[in-house]
């Protein structure tokens, strides 16, 4: 899934990046409010990791912006500072869930799965489908109880189709799901992706609707 991270410790900003990268997300960031508030309004994310004190201003003012204009984007807030009173108001603000500094990176991906998983709706942590079963917290898909070993790019396409498996998804939405601002997508690589899980999955295991995108078929 595609993450915002706002952050202006340019350490912890790389660090935040290559880690989530790590586990199965795709990282933009940025480290000033006034770049965040550019890229909420032109682009969609799965989820944002919101430092709560930046530069140029306060993320809880971004996050209220955000509120107040009903984006529901799901927000991990992240702070120095620790107290109960802090903890509030960034819950007060909007935030779906808050981490305190220092922070474990396998903790941050674990409270990432879990609120964009309650935007949702859905209850469970693994997604399945016709005899598959994936499970975005260890990255590993089975199909009929027999791990199929998948890429992180290949895992990504499989995650984004089951999430919705009987809505059609463009080409678009899957690369836009899968690649940050400054990746070089090459055209037909959606298309490479889609060919190398028919062929761990089996061949009717995604279904091609002929101009529009691509969804869960039957196996």
């Amino acid at each position: 899934m595609r993450i915002l991270v706002i952050e202006d410790d340019a350490v912890l900003l790389d660090g935040l990046k290559v880690g989530l990268g790590l586990a199965g997300f795709s990282a933009d960031t940025v480290s000033t409010l006034s770049d965040a508030m550019a890229a909420i309004e032109s682009d969609s994310f799965d989820a944002i990791l919101l430092d709560r004190m930046l530069p140029d201003g306060s993320g809880l003012d971004l996050l209220r912006a955000m509120r107040a204009a009903n984006n529901r984007t799901p927000v991990l807030l992240l702070t120095a500072k620790d107290e109960v009173t802090d903890r509030i108001d960034g819950l007060d603000a909007g935030a779906d869930d808050y981490l305190g500094k220092p922070f474990d990176l396998d903790e941050v991906a674990a409270r990432l799965r879990a609120i964009t998983r309650r935007a949702e709706g859905r209850a469970t942590p693994k997604l399945t489908w016709e005899g598959m079963t994936l499970d975005p917290a260890s990255m590993e898909v089975l199909q009929n109880g027999e791990i199929i070993g998948l890429s992180r790019r290949e895992f990504a396409v499989l995650l984004a189709l089951m999430e919705n498996p009987t809505m059609v998804h463009s080409k678009q939405i899957l690369e836009t799901r899968l690649y940050g601002w400054q990746e070089e997508i090459e055209s037909n690589t959606i298309e490479v992706h889609v060919h190398k899980l028919r062929h761990k999955l089996g061949a009717t295991s995604i279904e091609t609707v002929r101009g529009v995108g691509y969804r869960m078929g039957k196996p």
